[in-house]
This record gives C-alpha cells, sequence and structure tokens, in this order.
C-alpha cells in the first residue's frame, strides 16, 4: 500500500470513527452533507478522492473543524479541546476565553463536584431512571440535558438536528450544561450519548461535575430504545436490523475510551435500580442534605 493509498484508508477511519462517535448513520451524514450515502461508503473505505469542496460539506454536516478531519497527529483530548473550542473563536473571545480559563484553572474547581452527579452512556442504559432514583435518595434536583435543550432552544431534540444540523445542536448543548452549572450550585444530570464526542463541552462536565458511566450490553441498549418507541440513533440505517446493532456495536466501540474517562462505571445490565444507586452512593460526600442520612 503507497502513501496516498494509506492516507485515504485513515482518512476514512477517522471519518467512519467520527460518524460513529455522534451517533450518525451513513445517510443522515450524506443528507446533511449532501452527497449520496454511497459515496460516504466509499470514503470511508479509503476508495473515495475527496474534493476540498466536499470536505467542507463533510466537515460542517459532522459540526467538526475542517483540519480535524485531515490531521495526521493522534492529539490528546486537551489538544483536541484547544484546537476545536478555540480555532471558532474571534479576537476579542480568545482574549474572553483565555481570561475565563485562567479564572477556572486559578481556583479549584473540582471543590463542589461532589454536588453536581452526571450521568453518561448511550441511550437504553438506564440513565433517566437511575437519575431520577439516585436524585430521590440523595434530596437533589434532577434534570435532562436534551430537556434542557429543548428548553433554550423552543425546539424538539430531532427537529434541531434536521433543520440545522449538528453545530446548532452541540452550541445549545454547551449552553444548557453552563447554564445548568451557573444556575445550580447541587443537582444530578442525565447527559445526551453523543456528549462525549464534543471535546469541550465533555470536558467542561468531566471537570465539574462527578461523572458516571452507566452502560449495558449492545442488545441490552437496543431492547430497551425498542421498547421506548424510539430507535434513534439507528433509524436511518437502511439495511434493517442487522445493519441497526452493527451500528449501535460501532458507536460503542468508539464511545467506550472516552466513556471510561467518567470516575465511576456502573453496568446497569441484570441489576435493580436499587442495586445501581447502591453502589453509587457510597462514592459521593453529599452536604448539606437537611440530615438526610
Amino acid at each position: 500500500m503507497n502513501d496516498e493509498e494509506q492516507f485515504l484508508r485513515a482518512f476514512g477511519d477517522r471519518l467512519r470513527g467520527e460518524r460513529a462517535r455522534r451517533g450518525m448513520s451513513r445517510k443522515l451524514l450524506a443528507d446533511h452533507a449532501g452527497i449520496s450515502e454511497r459515496y460516504v461508503t466509499q470514503i470511508e473505505s479509503g476508495k473515495g478522492n475527496v474534493s476540498m469542496l466536499i470536505l467542507r460539506q463533510i466537515a460542517s454536516a459532522l459540526g467538526l473543524p475542517l483540519g480535524r478531519l485531515v490531521a495526521d497527529d493522534d492529539a490528546s483530548p486537551e489538544m483536541t479541546l484547544v484546537r476545536q473550542f478555540l480555532s471558532r473563536l474571534s479576537p476579542a473571545q480568545l482574549r474572553e476565553a483565555y481570561a475565563s480559563l485562567a479564572a477556572s484553572f486559578a481556583s479549584d474547581a473540582s471543590v463542589s463536584r461532589d454536588q453536581r452527579i452526571a450521568l453518561v452512556g448511550l441511550r437504553g442504559a438506564g440513565k433517566t431512571t437511575l437519575g431520577n432514583a439516585l436524585a430521590r435518595e440523595a434530596n437533589m434536583p434532577f434534570f435532562e440535558l436534551d430537556r434542557e435543550i429543548e428548553r433554550l432552544s423552543g425546539t424538539a431534540l430531532g427537529s434541531i438536528i434536521e433543520l440545522y444540523g449538528q453545530q446548532a445542536y452541540r452550541r445549545y448543548e454547551l449552553q444548557a450544561l453552563q447554564e445548568l452549572l451557573e444556575t445550580q450550585p447541587r443537582f444530578i444530570v442525565a447527559a445526551g450519548g453523543s456528549i462525549v464526542s464534543e471535546t469541550a463541552t465533555y470536558e467542561l462536565l468531566l471537570r465539574h461535575c462527578f461523572t458516571v458511566w452507566v452502560r449495558t450490553t449492545p442488545e441490552e441498549h437496543m431492547a430497551r430504545v425498542i421498547a421506548q418507541g424510539d430507535r434513534r440513533p439507528m433509524s436511518q440505517s437502511a439495511s434493517g436490523s442487522g445493519q441497526a446493532m452493527a451500528d449501535l456495536r460501532r458507536i460503542l466501540e468508539e464511545r467506550t475510551p472516552l466513556y471510561a474517562r467518567a470516575d465511576l462505571t456502573v453496568d446497569t445490565t441484570g441489576t435493580t435500580v436499587e442495586e445501581s444507586v447502591g453502589i453509587i452512593m457510597p462514592r459521593l460526600v453529599l452536604r448539606d442534605l437537611n440530615d438526610h442520612f
């Protein structure tokens, strides 16, 4: 394999990984990028030589800076954060961001992490059920970040992505998290499954919240999602349930290293809600709970 073939293969792998981390099917990416699903398949298999214009359309559909897709280096999460977040800012915003980061790192932002618990994981893991149970046990308010995004945007979640694309959704997601952190000193929040693919937002979550990865098997994920009457993000798979399961496994594989950055992992497979709560509660140091203990 020559250098050109290696580069195209690596680019295809990178595109497939970014798409999977966002829970996007090939069809959805193709629709948002204005290209055919067949072309997406060719690119991901290392057989498509992409023009700059098509590359820009793909990056926009994924909500990524153009350079992220063609970078030759494997950047650390911190470096990815710098490139992805700061590249969008104006000079004035860069100065403001620097001042904010300096102030944040100068103080101990972790002091309130035990009062802010975030649940991450794929749809169907049990985040909402577990979050509500934890909120009752710890006497804390419970939020779903997706519902906060809908409140801020005044639009249903699916419509945001369908009408305005990934970038708009990511902006609302970051704004919703920032608002929770600014207005709620204590809370439990269930984050969307793809929050880990947006480095800036996920880093903010990890820094300010005690984060729990709620996980289960791919089969259990699929069964629970179907029971909820919602097969997103696998609903765009044109090849039926077999392809939907393959997509789900790919998403989980791509996101596992990111989910694993959480402070605690709880597997809800074959366990009751009470058992899962019992695993999490001893790890928290909850204060000022009106003599709850």
